[in-house]
């Protein structure tokens, strides 16, 4: 059989694996043949077999999922795979995977590895002196339920706990940090849920990782400091999409009131169960009051509550002295604490007071480390502090060349037009293949794209109020069942506010912030004529088939604002090497954006709906050509009247 493995022989490759008459039509319920998708896995076979770097955008309804999945079950290699997000991680573990292996017959060991922010630290967990008022402080956890999970599970994942939020505070409390972890010497380790998912792992032929993860472990390996990973044979990136931006913040630096408050915390404890009890006032206090002393001038210098970040205060002299007596009070405390105690649990506070205090004189400025922007961000009444270099392509090339396995990056928005450059440069893939497969979906009949007259240009202080007057008739047309996608929190507040008594009793406002995002998603999904309101989170990732959406509209080409100080020091980088940042950097990232937001719409060969994109510069500007050109092939309309006759048959059909 020339090494096709027999599976794919007995059944003509892909093209029949993946056909009408394979195993997963006949095994799986819904399962649609499609020639794209028996395209992709056959390219992607290749690319594993012949250690390849392979670039594939599949667009809505390819099947992308199953045409990577299938090619990794038969290879025979060890294949790691990586997601942008954990819902897609539980996704391939818990269904797809099973699903495809038994319709296969081709069982494998897979093994579901997570950042160790999602695990239970049992040290943790049995250090906690009152864990009945630590319970009680989440609202979503029933009393006892958290006690009662702890002593039974057997893998720790506090997805396990359903009622435990993603922004749980709690989250935090019950899990360990790579600063706070102090390894071998752990009276728990040979218990530890992390070591024991990383052992799994080893052992597997398919491990399934976040980006997140994936990028710290390259990380740590270039670092020398550890190996979180078993080494593999092929990797395989979903929603690769996400890599650049993720592999900025990865690669970086931050300094927290999070990570602040925890090192204080824990020098209380730590010391103090060290017999060292006036050493953690001491070091605890003083700690505690330069942190307070920098919070409280970065409150004057910028009021706390601002979500945005702030640009470098090169010339605030009282931040950075207060940032520089912070810096000293953290090496002070690492020195003293290397010559005082040799616990674990000391030396680990003097290693992460050491690694902070590192970390805080790189982003002032004081450590040579490239160029980069370096932000302030208030939140909360604390504070973040960051560091994040302005190119990352050759660090990720040099990174993935130690590999001597396939990389296969897939999206369904990686190109621009036909185009991948904008990608592969940002990451430096420039060698990659290549491979674009359009969506099978039918827009001429399910789409229709309206880009409204009349518009005023984005910069006009009336825009918000003049889009919703524009969008108020699509919604009342449409009977709600829409997303109205922002490009800015001030205009989803503002819109927000002009649209709750405007809109009919019987057309639920939904509004991002005012619930989690699933929650928010599943009253959506259950109404069929909500009007839901969301900014960056909602442009992508979002999946709801059906007539519950047939309307998406779009107030701006998401451009990312030059007034944020990470896109303006990549801005000037740009210029300051010659380069055009609108042509290479803002432009493709918008046409990138707007694809997602887009996709939101048409997510099955059921679904019928109008796109509204509000903003005139898709018509008027001579780039407008490059975004349309990069939109599914929907009619396009610039009559009011065709759009209110289609969205009103919609309703009626829903």
């Amino acid at each position: 059989m020339n090494g096709v493995p027999a599976s794919q022989a007995e059944f003509g490759g892909f093209a029949g694996l993946l056909g009408a008459a394979g195993p997963l039509a006949r095994s799986l319920e819904g399962f649609r043949p499609r020639v794209a998708q028996q395209r992709m896995a056959s390219r992607i076979d290749l690319a594993l077999h012949a250690r390849e770097l392979l670039l594939v955008e599949a667009g809505t309804g390819t099947g992308k999922t199953f045409a990577y999945l299938v090619p990794a079950l038969l290879s025979g290699l060890r294949v790691l795979i990586s997601t942008g997000t954990r819902t897609l991680q539980d996704q391939l573990y818990h269904r797809d995977l099973p699903l495809l292996a038994g319709a296969l017959g081709r069982p494998a060991r897979v093994a579901l590895l997570k950042g160790r922010s999602n695990y239970l630290c049992r040290a943790r967990w049995l250090g906690l002196p009152q864990q009945g008022e630590l319970i009680a402080s989440s609202r979503d956890l029933a009393a006892g339920e958290l006690t009662r999970w702890a002593g039974s599970t057997h893998t720790g994942d506090l997805a396990e706990l359903p009622g435990l939020a993603d922004a749980d505070a709690l989250r935090g409390q019950l899990s360990s940090t790579r600063e706070s972890c102090t390894g071998t010497r752990c009276a728990e380790f040979s218990r530890c849920h992390v070591v024991q998912a990383r052992r799994a792992a080893l052992d597997a032929d398919i491990v399934i990782v976040n980006h997140h993860l994936l990028l710290a472990d390259l990380a740590l390996k270039e670092d020398g400091v550890g190996d979180l990973l078993p080494s593999v044979d092929a990797v395989i990136l979903d929603e690769a999409h996400q890599l650049p931006d993720l592999a900025s913040e990865v690669f970086g630096i931050s300094v927290s009131s999070r990570q602040l408050d925890s090192l204080i915390g824990d020098l209380r404890t730590q010391l103090r169960d060290a017999g060292l009890a006036a050493e953690a006032l001491r070091f605890a206090g003083e700690l505690e009051a330069a942190h307070e002393r920098t919070r409280d001038e970065l409150r004057f210098a910028r009021p706390l509550g601002a979500a945005a970040a702030a640009g470098w205060p090169e010339d605030d002299l009282r931040v950075q002295h207060c940032l520089g007596e912070l810096e000293q009070t953290l090496v002070t405390i690492a020195e003293e604490l290397d010559a005082q105690a040799q616990a674990p649990g000391p030396q680990q506070c003097a290693l992460r007071a050491r690694a902070l205090a590192s970390g805080l004189a790189q982003i002032r400025g004081d450590e040579e480390g490239g160029a980069g922007a370096r932000t302030i961000e208030t939140l909360g009444g604390g504070f973040t502090l960051r560091w994040l270099p302005y190119e990352i392509s050759k660090r990720f090339r040099a990174l993935i060349a130690r590999s001597a396995g396939a990389w296969v990056f897939t999206s369904a928005t990686l190109a621009v037009g036909e185009n991948f450059d904008h990608f592969a440069s940002r990451l430096g893939l420039e060698q990659a293949a290549t491979l674009r497969f359009e969506s099978p979906f039918d827009y001429q009949r399910q789409g229709l794209l309206y880009l409204p007259r009349g518009m005023p240009q984005p910069s006009d202080a009336r825009y918000t109020d003049v889009l919703i007057d524009a969008m108020l008739p699509l919604l009342e047309a449409s009977g709600g069942g829409a997303f109205v996608l922002f490009t800015s929190h001030r205009a989803l507040r503002r819109a927000a506010e002009r649209l709750a008594p405007l809109l009919p009793p019987e057309l639920p406002l939904l509004v991002q912030g005012s619930e989690p995002r699933e929650q928010l998603l599943r009253r959506f999904r259950a109404s069929s004529n909500a009007v839901l309101l969301g900014s960056a989170s909602f442009w992508e990732g979002v999946d709801v088939q059906g007539s519950a959406l047939r309307l998406v509209i779009i107030d701006k080409l998401p451009f990312a604002s030059p007034e944020d100080p990470i896109v303006r020091a990549r801005i000037e980088h740009l210029r300051a090497q010659g380069a055009s940042p609108f042509t290479l950097y803002q432009l493709p990232e918008a046409v990138l954006a707007l694809k997602q937001g887009v996709g939101r719409l048409i997510r099955s060969e059921q679904d019928r709906g109008v796109v509204v994109i509000c903003d005139p510069r898709i018509s008027e500007r001579g780039y407008g050509a490059v975004f349309r050109a990069s939109l599914p092939p929907m009619p396009v309309t610039r009559e009011r009247e065709q759009v209110l006759q289609a969205l009103h048959e919609l309703r009626a059909a829903s």
